[in-house]
């Protein structure tokens, strides 16, 4: 006697837009004038992925960092990476503890719900690769043995551009465990003359209060997964990402984690909209954030000065819709 697979619990839309609102404007009270990347944030939080912020420096990367950390009531961790950061000072090390005769494990700063990453590209990409496990599989194997990681679990990471003197490129490896990369770019006039209004006199940040807790996001982001997606629309996503590896301008296609992750986004991204079911346009809107870092672009495309966002736009554009 066969049984039939239950269906899945319908999700609470109502709770996960008041969990990510709630999130949204904690950190607009920080963060001004940039909705865009803060919905963004929030987006790869609920879809349970990684954020990689690249721009130049001053222009609040460690800050929309902090925010979002601060947001949550959870555990955070810092870590400053610079060259002489070692791969142990991330995951932990075994102690020999005199007393007990035995080794103990001290837990590194991996360890965390919400872990900043402060200019990843100043470590050395030994360094780098200690996070590599970690943000695939949310655990950490030393010496033999495997740690499981607190959920939810989010590296947020900035970067400044490799132009940048005392900057190593990040592997293809490591960019591609982020689920989206964003710039925040500078603020606009109005923004900037209100940040010297109000930034000047007290740091935003310390007045930022929790307003969730760790175990209601992780509730949304189990809840998110069960949104519904169409055969039509995960063929959609599918296509996409294929196009990348045929294209003439890109040297270096997207991965086909790739493509979970674009799925998993716009997932996100229509729970925050209020949808119970995922639309193509989700998935144009959240391309260039996930596939953009990425793919690598050509020679050509390179003196052309095409950039990857723009090249994944036009691969989009080419991309049939379905039902269109």
């Amino acid at each position: 006697m066969s049984v039939m697979p239950s269906a899945p619990e319908a999700v609470d839309l109502d709770a996960v837009r008041s969990v990510a609102g709630a999130i949204h404007s904690a950190m607009t009270t920080v963060i001004t004038g940039k909705d865009d990347v803060v919905t963004t944030a929030v987006t790869v939080l609920l879809a349970e992925g990684h954020l990689l912020v690249e721009d130049v420096p001053g222009v609040g990367k460690t800050m929309l960092a902090k925010s979002l950390a601060r947001a949550i009531d959870c555990r955070v961790s810092r870590v400053q990476f610079t060259p002489d950061l070692l791969p142990s000072d991330i995951t932990g090390v075994s102690i020999f503890n005199q007393d007990s005769r035995e080794f103990e494990f001290r837990r590194g700063a991996v360890f965390a719900n919400v872990v900043v990453g402060d200019e990843i590209n100043r470590a050395s990409p030994k360094t780098q690769s200690a996070l590599l496990e970690a943000m695939e599989e949310r655990q950490v194997t030393v010496d033999g043995t495997t740690y499981e990681l607190p959920r939810p679990f989010l590296v947020m990471a900035t970067q400044n551009p490799i132009e940048m003197e005392g900057t190593y490129p990040l592997p293809e490896a490591q960019r591609d465990r982020f689920m989206a990369r964003l710039s925040i770019g500078y603020p606009s006039a109005r923004s900037e003359l209100s940040m010297l209004e109000t930034h000047g006199a007290i740091n935003p940040l310390d007045a930022l209060r929790p307003v969730t807790t760790a175990e209601d996001v992780q509730r949304q982001i189990e809840a998110i997964r069960n949104l519904h997606t169409s055969n039509a629309l995960r063929q959609y996503v599918v296509d996409i990402v294929s196009s990348s590896r045929s294209h003439r301008m890109l040297r270096l296609g997207a991965s086909p984690r790739a493509g979970l992750q674009l799925l998993r986004a716009a997932r996100s991204r229509a729970a925050l909209d209020g949808r119970d079911h995922v639309l193509p346009e989700d998935v144009q809107h959240m391309a260039v954030p996930v596939l953009a870092h990425r793919v690598l672009p050509t020679g050509e495309a390179s003196l052309a000065r095409h950039s990857t966002a723009d090249l994944v736009r036009d691969l989009v554009g080419r991309t049939a819709v379905p039902g269109r």
